[in-house]
């Protein structure tokens, strides 16, 4: 018997795992492990958790009409996975395990684990590249190593692209009669786990939904993306990344599909489709570095020196940020944006975490933390890479002294306010000409339902950049 066990690549197509281990003629098995726990732990988002959920189930289906069935094991934390995993191979009498790699240091450490465990039954162990177009380690400097700066990363990854070229793998055929499958929602255990697993309507899953969002994307607004990504009230955007977190989708099939839409792959930004590219490859990148330096994983900074920083953890500010009442509309939308929905545009990603850090002066960590546990797309790369970048602790952060002004970044990217209104309803009546400092208007109208700003950016933004001037004396 062969064991595909299934993490965060809940795909039939482009699953190398999957593939290979349908390649033979052995009966094959899958696994998904539920780890309340740990997901907890590692603050995964509600949200995150029933969009996941919603799909095992839709993957535990698929599977079963190939005549594959797909276990579920409940295992609280990382440190049980092993014994579980030996024991259910035990009975099912297991002689191979296949997985594609994970590459965060506590995943890294249970799979290390489940190899030692699953060898001393002499049960051997497959790792497959399933979660880049290019496996950490492939793309190197001229002296051997990985690269710390994204622009020649660029460069060597497009480079290595193109002489190696990459491969989609089928999804396998039936391997037997149809299996029936019991839906998650009618399991007690998973239900006592986890809660309500209603997936949210505003996130289909399925891989037709994935490939349906990016062929719609591709058709409709990727030639217009470097003009359009920045304008949260555009839709300007792919809104995959929920289907690449989960791995309901993979970046391959993102590069093919563009290439295919594009008839080639661009190279340079004078190319059509090459910031939308550009994006892949900063995805790439952050999980490249994960790899490179694990203690990413640990809440320790890219650049050590900042760790000595004086950063706040003022409980007040934080909570206002949280919630959206600092005062500052474009941030206050986003939060709520965010809040509401699950889900936050990029650039808002970039003011926010500006805000948060530039402003207030509050430890990134409290803002990657809060980011993953709300967000639908929480990957511990992107959102690590993302937050070390803004706070001007990551690789090729901002310099120090770009510091976002919310209120000039509100008027450039939400000029007429459009987003603003549809989130903060306090404003939802103000005049364009307000909205991004609405206080006068407020004023005149006698009201006092939306906060004032609850720091002065200039004057912020000066001790900002005295924090980091302090780390070179």
């Amino acid at each position: 018997m062969r064991l595909v066990w299934l993490r965060n690549d809940l795909r039939l197509a482009d699953n190398p795992a999957l593939r290979h281990a349908c390649a033979g003629d052995e009966p094959v098995a899958a696994l998904f492990i539920i780890s309340p726990a740990q997901w907890r732990q590692h603050k995964m988002a509600p949200v995150r958790q029933r969009f996941m959920l919603a799909q095992v189930d839709e993957l535990g289906r698929e599977l079963a009409a190939l005549g594959i069935p797909l276990h579920l094991l409940r295992v609280e934390t990382f440190a049980e996975v092993p014994a579980a995993l030996a024991g259910l191979c035990r009975e099912q009498g297991v002689t191979q395990l296949y997985a594609n790699q994970a590459i965060e240091i506590d995943e890294l450490r249970r799979d290390h684990a489940v190899t030692a465990a699953l060898a001393e039954q002499a049960v051997s162990g497959h790792w497959f590249n399933g979660c880049c177009v290019l496996p950490p380690g492939r793309v190197l400097t001229g002296s051997g190593e990985m690269f710390k700066v994204f622009t020649p990363f660029s460069r060597a990854w497009l480079k290595a692209l193109d002489e190696e070229g990459f491969v989609i793998h089928r999804a396998p055929a039936p391997r037997g009669e149809p299996l029936p499958w019991q839906p998650l929602a009618e399991r007690a255990w998973v239900d006592e786990a986890l809660g309500e697993l209603t997936p949210d309507p505003r996130w289909p899953v399925g891989e037709a939904e994935a490939r349906r969002r990016l062929n719609d994307f591709l058709e409709q607004a990727v030639l217009d993306y470097g003009e359009t990504r920045d304008f949260p009230a555009i839709a300007g955007t792919s809104v995959i990344s929920p289907y690449l977190a989960a791995g309901i989708i993979s970046p391959r099939q993102c590069v093919a599909a563009l290439q295919q839409r594009l008839g080639y792959r661009p190279q340079s930004k004078a190319q059509p489709g090459f910031v939308w590219l550009n994006e892949l490859i900063w995805r790439e990148f952050y999980r490249h570095l994960l790899v490179l330096i694990p203690t990413l994983s640990m809440n320790r900074p890219f650049k050590a020196e900042t760790a000595a920083l004086p950063w706040s953890w003022d409980p007040d500010a934080f909570a206002a940020w949280c919630e959206g009442r600092t005062g500052y509309p474009i941030v206050d939308a986003a939060m709520r944006c965010l809040n509401a929905t699950g889900w936050m545009h990029n650039r808002l990603r970039m003011i926010v975490a500006s805000f948060l850090t530039k402003d207030l002066h509050i430890h990134w960590r409290l803002g990657e933390d809060y980011f993953m546990s709300r967000l639908i797309d929480g990957d511990l790369a992107a959102n690590n890479g993302g937050w070390q970048w803004a706070a001007g602790t990551g690789a090729d952060a901002a310099p120090y002294f770009r510091v976002f002004n919310p209120t000039t970044q509100g008027q450039r990217f939400d000029p007429q306010g459009e987003f603003i209104r549809t989130w903060v309803t306090e404003l939802a009546d103000i005049p364009a000409a307000y909205v991004h400092q609405p206080r006068d208007w407020l004023r005149l109208k006698g009201r006092q339902d939306y906060p004032a700003p609850m720091v002065d950016h200039a004057v912020a933004r000066v001790r900002a950049i005295e924090m980091f001037r302090s780390l070179e004396k």
